[in-house]
């Protein structure tokens, strides 16, 4: 396997997993900020209203997208197999 070659699985890897990352960070994001709105609006200062929301929105998410992360990372799975296959019969 060469320089290059490497470089290049390393690179669809992170890729790979930043897609799968990016659903929930962002929802995470977005709850957290409306949460935060919500504690500055209404002075409320409680510290189970900023996890509790984040986590059931995260977990929603989840399920919402589990099926589109499954499928990205069977591919990457296969085509990383087949790399490696194909080293092995060089």
């Amino acid at each position: 396997m060469t320089a290059a070659e490497f470089i290049e699985i390393a690179r669809q890897g992170i890729y790979v997993l930043l897609l799968m990352g990016a659903a929930p960070m962002a929802v995470a994001l977005l709850v957290g900020l409306a949460v935060s709105l919500f504690q500055a609006l209404t002075q409320i200062q409680e510290a189970t209203l900023t996890f509790v929301p984040k986590i059931v929105a995260m977990l929603l998410t989840l399920a919402l997208v589990l099926p589109f992360m499954v499928s990205e990372l069977l591919d990457f799975s296969q085509h990383l197999a087949e790399k490696i296959q194909n080293i092995e019969s060089e």
